[in-house]
């Protein structure tokens, strides 16, 4: 196993046909955009690469976030935009979902999305077919988290097939000021809860659809015309998994999140990123 190439992203871009980006931990984080990030962008749009933020967020539609984005001096325009909320419309149809009556844990944005993808958003108390785990924040947390569990525990008893989505699988986001966790970990957290209370039955886990799964990979690819493509991320299990499992080069921006660390299980990052020389 060779050792990661420490490079700069200005060098990536002569060697790739297209750049994919993560967001959190690259680009921003709550506070607004981290040092160099404009630079990396302006120079993306003035050379007229192709590229794509391909995020693990279903907190906000592509218009929304490139609003937020430009708000931070970045220049990326929506449809540079790639969320994994984006792929609850192929799960919807693949699972029957179309019509059906879907509760959504996460902001107004994330009920959209359900809604695009051809589901009908039901209210906290309503009956719902399926569960969307969208995002940690939009709505009271410990309430909603307690009336999830305690409905799907009502259907599970009953003998019900309830689908449980998961458009972020990622369980920590860099904040800026430490780690916070995502709806990853709410996920968790009720597959623990479920797992306890049903011993060995199947069907108790989220349908997982966000980086290291391929969904979004796929769409950038699509996108792209070619797979000479690089992810820039900052997180080993997600962006650097993920695009190795899919035959892609990676590229490690060294984050809170991987401390020291530049391997997991075996898998290594093409590129590690100098951050030294971000600007």
């Amino acid at each position: 196993m060779s050792q990661p190439v420490a490079t700069t992203f200005f060098d990536l871009l002569d060697r790739y046909d297209a750049i994919l980006l993560d967001a959190y931990g690259v680009l921003v984080d709550l506070s607004g955009a981290l040092p160099g990030a404009d630079a990396w962008i302006a120079e993306l749009n003035r050379r007229g690469k192709p590229y794509w933020l391909a995020s693990n967020t279903a907190a906000r539609l592509p218009e929304s976030a490139a609003r937020r984005y430009q708000g931070f001096g970045l220049a990326i325009p929506a449809e540079r935009i790639l969320s994994s909320g984006m792929l609850l419309k192929p799960c919807f149809e693949a699972h029957g979902l179309v019509g059906k009556r879907i509760r959504v844990l996460g902001p107004e944005d994330s009920r959209r999305y359900a809604e695009l993808a051809g589901g009908t958003v039901v209210e906290a108390g309503a009956e719902f077919d399926a569960l969307v785990l969208a995002d940690q924040a939009g709505f009271p947390f410990l309430e909603s988290v307690d009336e999830v569990l305690s409905a799907l525990i009502d259907k599970f008893d009953a003998g019900d097939v309830v689908p449980m989505i998961l458009p972020n699988p990622d369980l920590v986001y860099p904040t800026g000021r430490g780690c916070g966790i995502t709806s990853g970990a709410v996920a968790v957290m009720l597959e623990a809860a479920l797992r306890q209370r049903y011993p060995g039955r199947p069907g108790l886990e989220f349908i997982r659809l966000g980086k290291p799964w391929p969904g979004l990979f796929e769409a950038a690819v699509r996108l792209a015309g070619s797979r000479n493509v690089v992810m820039v991320g900052d997180q080993l299990d997600t962006d650097i998994v993920g695009a190795t499992r899919f035959g892609i080069d990676s590229a490690l921006v060294p984050s809170v999140l991987t401390g020291n660390r530049r391997a997991l299980g075996g898998v290594e990052p093409t590129y590690v990123l100098d951050m030294a020389k971000r600007q």
